[in-house]
């Protein structure tokens, strides 16, 4: 099933139905979810929600859409790229773990492979606006590093996925199977500095 581009309607309570409908998707997973509910949850009328949004799906997709958007925006503006390479990394690796591990981000990963054999966009949709949009955002900062001097990278799409990848070391597999819901600092930074780490030593210029 594939969902056709939509145009969005936004409009003064459109924030007041996205976090209801983020509220429901949370609590009740895709299928579960319906607009009525949204539709109480926003302590608005169902005639509002399909105002702004024709369908589940495309309201789905845009609760997606504005909280990666949020997370990445919120993360470019605290990471000062003029500090050195180790520095910035840190600091992404740092808000791609915490993302990895959130509630948010682990209920949509679910949701997604849940639907995949039935509304595949729906995965799609959450690919091009979580992984894709870090994967961006990284390789951008990396070019710049290259640039620099700081790194040598032939394939910097490439690098700025593994560089996500080494970021979900052992937490995040506990975290996505169920094994574990709550982390700790230390648990973070260890993975965090490692991928750093490793990283770095990977692409380190030639001498």
């Amino acid at each position: 099933m594939t969902i056709h581009t939509v145009t969005i309607r936004k409009g003064r309570k459109y924030d007041q139905v996205l976090m209801g409908a983020r509220s429901v998707f949370m609590a009740c997973g895709y299928g579960d979810a319906n607009m009525d509910e949204v539709a109480r949850t926003a302590k608005v009328s169902k005639a509002t929600v399909y105002s702004y949004f024709p369908d589940k799906q495309s309201l789905f997709i845009e609760v997606v859409k504005a909280e990666c958007e949020h997370m990445a925006e919120h993360a470019m503006e605290e990471i000062d790229q003029s500090k050195d390479i180790r520095q910035v990394l840190n600091k992404a690796a740092g808000y791609m773990v915490n993302f990895f591990l959130s509630e948010f981000s682990q209920r949509m990963f679910r949701i997604c492979v849940a639907e995949a054999d039935r509304i595949p966009e729906l995965g799609r949709q959450f690919y091009e606006n979580g992984p894709m949009m870090g994967r961006h955002h990284i390789a951008e900062y990396l070019r710049k590093a290259a640039e620099a001097g700081e790194i040598e990278i032939n394939d910097f799409e490439l690098a700025a996925d593994q560089f996500a990848e080494l970021c979900k070391a052992t937490l995040w597999p506990q975290a996505v199977f169920g094994i574990r819901s709550e982390f700790n600092d230390d648990e973070k930074q260890r993975v965090v500095s490692a991928a750093v780490e490793t990283f770095c030593r990977a692409y380190a210029p030639k001498k």
